[in-house]
């Protein structure tokens, strides 16, 4: 090839184009590996020098695969073949199901979408969609670098302990008025990712109002949906069906987060997205995991010992949580107590003179002296979007063995409070992490 052709393929193919090159570097030189995997390695390799951590960094469900699951699992491992871009037809019924039952609307097969994990199918919508990613903080650690690689501008709305770390109406309509045409992407995720708290129905359906006069798509992340501690998460999808996408998978309510299964459903509005996320699907994983798909649909079919199995992991991880919440408190911290999933967000400020006379002055620097002093991992609040001189962090509170949690638990009626020696017994781990990390925090 000479140079004049070089020449004329360069400008035919920016994949050649060193000034391209240069841009894709950009986005990701400096990037650091995702902050809760992260933590969890800093905490297996102090746990390989034979010290004793107590892991409240990675949000892991405790709990097991429910057995009629794991069941689907077996009878289908010979599943061998590569499966439609979209998804196992049984398995986008059962979800379209799955969504029409619990969220009140009605879902078509054909909007579903299935993916190896809810990550890489929100990666490839904003790999799709042109649009500001706009989101809230404190927020799940994955939303803005995903951004960042791809070089979709983002717009992060600060939140507030008062409001409950949640988006409020008028923060999102004045962010809009300020160019009301542009295109957005919005995400909404609750039960939340770190804080554990949920929106009212009056909030959503006031967020919902505002996103269809903006013309907004909002991708609501309902990983945790299952895990409202109510047992009666609302989606936004409710009040505004026709601009929202549904994210679900199994990897939190379901204890596979190993498995890598996550699910959109679009309106039919977004059917054009839809199929533009197949497409780059069909270019990149093209399909999810045979097996795993086909023990899906047991999953999203639900039943009798499904239903009994969430219900003992809420009930669980609310008596948990509520106890946590108050440890906390006693220490000095604020923070609500926790509305779903396994997340508290503690914030440290009204204490700050003591963390900053010891030379504590960012939260990062509060984590990694209290895993050196203390054998507690767990997250600052800056990994998720927030100041790092506002000491906040990120409490996962699942260091405890799932399976024998659940197995006491289904010894105890439903209506009967669990009390403090069950989590003495079966939340060991947990339990002890935060009073040692409590104890750290008053012996400053």
């Amino acid at each position: 090839m000479n140079g004049d052709t070089m020449k004329e393929t360069r400008k035919a193919n920016p994949i050649l184009n060193n000034q391209y090159h240069v841009s894709l570097n950009l986005n990701v030189r400096g990037l650091q590996e995702s902050a809760t995997l992260a933590i969890n390695e800093q905490a297996n390799r102090l746990i390989r020098q034979q010290k004793r951590v107590y892991k409240l960094g990675l949000g892991q469900s405790p709990f097991p695969v429910p057995q009629v699951v794991q069941e689907a699992l077996r009878q289908n491992s010979h599943q061998k073949d590569y499966l439609p871009v979209q998804g196992l037809q049984a398995l986008r019924e059962a979800v379209a199901h799955y969504h029409s039952k619990h969220d009140c609307g009605h879902f078509n097969p054909d909007s579903v979408l299935i993916g190896p994990g809810s990550k890489e199918l929100m990666f490839l919508l904003q790999i799709s969609y042109y649009g500001d990613l706009v989101i809230p903080t404190p927020c799940w650690v994955s939303y803005s670098p995903q951004a960042l690689i791809i070089g979709r501008p983002v717009v992060s709305i600060s939140t507030s302990f008062e409001n409950g770390w949640h988006l409020q109406p008028e923060q999102l309509r004045e962010l809009c008025e300020r160019d009301p045409g542009r295109p957005r992407l919005v995400i909404l995720n609750y039960p939340g990712n770190p804080e554990g708290g949920t929106y009212s129905r009056k909030t959503l359906e006031e967020i919902a109002e505002i996103a269809r006069e903006f013309d907004i798509i909002l991708l609501s992340d309902e990983i945790y949906g299952q895990l409202s501690h109510s047992g009666e998460h609302i989606s936004i999808a409710r009040f505004y069906p026709e601009g929202t996408i549904v994210s679900s998978g199994l990897s939190k309510w379901c204890g596979a987060g190993g498995w890598r299964l996550g699910t959109f459903v679009f309106p039919e509005s977004l059917k054009w997205l839809q199929n533009a996320m197949a497409a780059v699907a069909s270019e990149t994983f093209t399909s999810t995991s045979a097996p795993i798909q086909y023990a899906a649909v047991r999953a999203f079919e639900g039943g009798m010992e499904i239903e009994r199995y969430l219900a003992h992991s809420r009930r669980i991880l609310a008596r948990l949580g509520n106890w946590a919440a108050a440890r906390f408190r006693e220490a000095g911290a604020r923070v609500d107590s926790p509305q779903g999933a396994f997340y508290l967000f503690p914030d440290f400020t009204p204490v700050a003179d003591k963390f900053i006379s010891n030379n504590i002055p960012t939260s990062s620097e509060l984590c990694r002296r209290a895993l050196e002093e203390s054998g507690v991992a767990f997250l600052p609040g800056s990994a998720f979007g927030r100041p790092e001189e506002e000491l906040t962090v990120r409490i996962a509170y699942v260091d405890f063995d799932g399976s024998r949690a659940l197995a006491a638990s289904e010894r105890i009626p439903l209506d009967q409070d669990i009390g403090d020696e069950f989590m003495e017994i079966y939340c060991h781990n947990t339990k002890k992490g935060i009073d040692l990390l409590c104890e750290w925090v008053d012996s400053l």
